[in-house]
């Protein structure tokens, strides 16, 4: 094989070049995970970052789910997010894997023990709700039923009408991943909001760049297909959002 053969075999087509059109700014939240104080002081930096930028620039602000369990203020953290109003600023509150525990506990007590034992129990502690994780199924429809009585409406209303899924140009926004080889039309729920290592280990080209959390990193990461923004808040105290613009992406953190 000549020279100019192997450098050519040996070469690999550049990765494609994923952005928003141009005016747009992006603000994608990682999991906040109870962590009220740090979703209060990212959002005083979030909108810092807003005032300055460009007149008539398009902002749009999306929370990528698991607002609640884990650090121990889930209701605080709801209703900061329910009270939050950014002026001409497009607001979107996608769907966790927590937040279906959550619900499911509500519809099926009797097999909620799983939830309690990932932070479930901080979550309904928040509501002033109390019961052991080894808890029998009495006790779990008991704290079911409490938890019913002593949630706002509005808190409900707000973890019943989450999206699973937001797309914003070339950007795809989702609370775990996606899987891959499956068309973004056809992807289960229980994927967008619960898959870990089969979309974290994979580079498929989805078509788009996939903005997600719920798999926890150190610090932000950018691959070609995907950007990872859970930076584990509610133990590291560092809560993150990725800023898109254009094709250009950064990071504000607490």
């Amino acid at each position: 094989m000549t020279f100019w053969r192997k450098w050519f075999a040996g070469t690999k087509p550049a990765p494609p070049v994923y952005c928003l059109l141009e005016g747009q700014t992006v603000y994608a939240v990682g999991d906040i995970h109870g962590r009220a104080d740090l979703l209060l002081k990212l959002i005083t930096k979030i909108e810092a970052d807003i005032s300055a930028l460009p007149e008539g620039q398009k902002a749009s602000l999306i929370f990528l789910g698991d607002y609640i369990d884990r650090g121990f203020h889930s209701r605080e953290v709801i209703e900061a997010l329910l009270s939050l109003n950014l002026p001409n600023v497009d607001t979107v509150y996608l769907a966790g894997n927590h937040e279906d525990m959550l619900l499911h506990f509500l519809d099926d007590p009797a097999n909620g023990g799983l939830w309690l034992g990932v932070g479930g129990l901080a979550a309904l502690a928040s509501y002033g709700v109390y019961v052991a994780e080894d808890s029998d199924v009495d006790a779990l429809v008991q704290a079911s039923n409490e938890l019913k009585d002593k949630m706002p409406a509005s808190h409900l209303e707000f973890l019943q009408n989450l999206k699973e899924h937001h797309q914003i140009g070339d950007y795809y926004f989702v609370h775990a991943g996606l899987r891959p080889d499956v068309p973004l039309a056809v992807q289960r729920r229980e994927d967008k909001l619960g898959i870990r290592r089969e979309f974290t280990k994979s580079d498929f080209d989805f078509g788009c760049k996939v903005v997600h959390g719920h798999t926890g990193v150190r610090k932000p990461e950018v691959r070609p297909n995907r950007i990872a923004v859970d930076t584990g808040a509610f133990a590291t105290g560092i809560l993150t959002a990725a800023v898109l613009q254009g094709d250009d992406i950064s990071f504000i953190s607490t």
